[in-house]
């Protein structure tokens, strides 16, 4: 293995350094495959532009320059047993004040509700907290998603916002919602003395 490959083994899920095979396979699951029922729920107020699979690989040029160097990730793979199931990733919501969201998307819906969502999201909030010199990280989702804000709240996150009717998916209204945890906080979980 390289120098400085990341590789966070947990129960379930192994999150890892991301290929350019593993590109190749999420626009699999983004643009080909018959299960794509994560793109209901992964952000489906965006429109989703057509790309070619070269297009998707030069969108994640970037990350696949980080691999093996010591800068922090903006995207690992969560594996199962050797397969690719899903992602995790952030992004700044403001970089002046260290300000960012994080998030998941599992695309093989045969891995939803068994607990490596959990895993993969707490182990992903550990290893952004660990490597980088942020204040809190938080999730930004809509009022529909009801799995992904369950889940920021499993892992220690505070409702901070509700912007009410700010999001349309299939011509209906849903309010945006923003959960966040502040270091102080996840320094408390880590050590069990959060109430």
């Amino acid at each position: 293995m390289q120098l400085n490959m990341i590789e966070i083994v947990g129960t379930k899920v192994t999150l890892r350094d991301l290929t350019e095979k593993d590109v190749q396979l999420m626009y699999y699951w983004n643009y080909e495959a018959e299960d794509r029922e994560h793109i209901k729920w992964n952000g489906p107020y965006y429109p989703r532009p057509e790309k070619t699979l070269e297009q998707f690989v030069e969108d994640h040029k970037n990350d696949l320059l980080k691999v093996g160097t010591d800068q922090p990730r903006k995207v690992l793979v969560i594996e199962v047993n050797g397969k690719l199931v899903g992602t995790v990733g952030w992004y700044w919501e403001d970089e002046c004040t260290n300000w960012l969201s994080n998030g998941i998307v599992i695309y093989d819906s045969n891995y939803w509700s068994g607990g490596y969502g959990t895993e993969a999201f707490s182990l992903w909030t550990d290893y952004i907290f660990e490597h980088m010199d942020v204040v809190r990280v938080g999730i930004s989702t809509w009022s529909g998603n009801e799995r992904m804000i369950a889940l920021a709240s499993k892992m220690g996150m505070s409702m901070e916002g509700r912007i009410r009717k700010a999001r349309i998916v299939d011509g209906e209204y849903f309010d945006s919602v923003k959960m966040g945890m502040l270091r102080e906080e996840w320094e408390a979980l880590k050590r069990g003395t959060r109430n």
